[in-house]
């Protein structure tokens, strides 16, 4: 890993730029990735973390393809920077999205799952940085085989859907089996997390629910307000979403589901498909291809197949609608640490400063 510039900052308000390979991969300044979280990254959010100096990922999957190209061109008009788009692998419609991509210029491609062989030397030929998301070693080696730039390692402490094993120790895991820079994501929120991520050999950090609670993130101010008074117990996994472990914060609605026959929740994912396919303009076969394209690459059942539909639109209810109520609120552990809502160039600024005050407080006598 490269390091970082000599010498610190003169202010928080313009650190210095902090080299890593991540940040020569994708031509940012700081090593700082904003997720793809759906209805949350916008083209507001992103293109305020591309002006930050980090890397702003545009959530894709909840938009038609017209939508993800008119939300390309707007954080386009908004930052000269570089930001990147998250796409579905499996989305039947995957190959027509990556060519808005490259027809667009955008500068990174990344991915939930795993992107074919194919996609990856398509993306690559066109100049594209392809930075699949995984869980797990296996997953990392396989997609650097396959071509990947850089691999972003979420452990189990990550909002959304996610796995059991701990940051600590998927991450130096990854970091010894492949190659290409490592992001590392799950349970970051402040510059002391960055230098620790360093220190175990990542090229950077990812964060979703720290730029969920910034005042450039569109979601409702109720919402931010149920995450900012959570606490580290507050922040739960169930599988009673769509049948994959999800983390999110712990609610009315959460407990009602946990208590809700397997009956209920197939008819409300039967209603919950129907308005999924209102919104992204995909027609019913469309839907079923992507069904059997997600059974096979997560290995999943029918039943989860069919309450996979439940989390696109109870996430909409409240990252959009703001109702908590009927929907819920992905959430990493980090919440329970979280207590303000800064500005995107704010939080890149404190991180950013806080991680060289980590470093000018490390103990600089040899070791006897």
């Amino acid at each position: 890993m490269s390091g970082p510039p000599s010498e610190p900052p003169a202010s928080f308000d313009t650190p210095a730029s902090f080299e890593t390979p991540l940040t020569k991969l994708v031509g940012v300044r700081y090593p700082i990735v904003q997720t793809g979280m759906g209805w949350v990254a916008g083209p507001r959010l992103v293109s305020a973390t591309a002006n930050a100096g980090a890397l702003g990922i545009l959530a894709s999957a909840t938009m038609t393809t017209d939508q993800l190209r008119a939300a390309v061109k707007e954080v386009r008009s908004r930052t000269d920077a570089p930001f990147g788009v998250n796409l579905r692998a499996d989305a039947g419609d995957a190959q027509e999205r990556v060519g808005i991509l490259i027809e667009e210029g955008v500068r990174v491609a990344s991915f939930a799952l795993a992107p074919s062989r194919d996609l990856i030397a398509r993306l690559k030929d066109a100049g594209v940085v392809v930075i699949p998301s995984i869980g797990a070693r296996r997953h990392a080696e396989k997609v650097e085989a396959w071509g990947a730039d850089a691999v972003l390692v979420q452990g189990g402490e990550g909002g959304g859907h996610t796995g059991n094993v701990a940051t600590t120790v998927l991450l130096p895991q990854v970091v010894d089996a492949v190659g290409i820079p490592v992001i590392a994501a799950g349970g970051f929120f402040d510059g002391r997390g960055l230098v620790a991520a360093l220190a175990y050999g990542a090229a950077g950090i990812a964060m979703g629910t720290r730029f969920l609670l910034t005042s450039d993130s569109t979601v409702p101010d109720a919402v931010k307000a149920r995450y900012l008074a959570a606490s580290v117990k507050d922040v739960t996994v169930t599988t009673k979403v769509d049948g994959l472990p999800h983390r999110m914060l712990r609610s009315e609605l959460v407990d009602a589901l946990e208590r809700s026959g397997r009956p209920a929740a197939l008819l409300r994912a039967l209603g919950h498909a129907a308005a999924f396919k209102h919104d992204s303009g995909l027609g019913w076969r469309q839907m079923i291809r992507d069904g059997l394209a997600m059974k096979h690459g997560k290995e999943l059942t029918w039943s989860q197949v069919l309450l996979a539909a439940n989390t696109p639109m109870m996430l909409k209810a409240s990252m959009v609608e703001g109702r908590t109520d009927l929907g819920v609120m992905a959430s990493g552990q980090v919440a329970g640490l979280i207590e303000d809502l800064p500005s995107c160039a704010e939080l890149v600024g404190r991180i950013m400063a806080e991680a060289w005050a980590a470093l000018g407080a490390l103990p600089r006598e040899s070791v006897r």
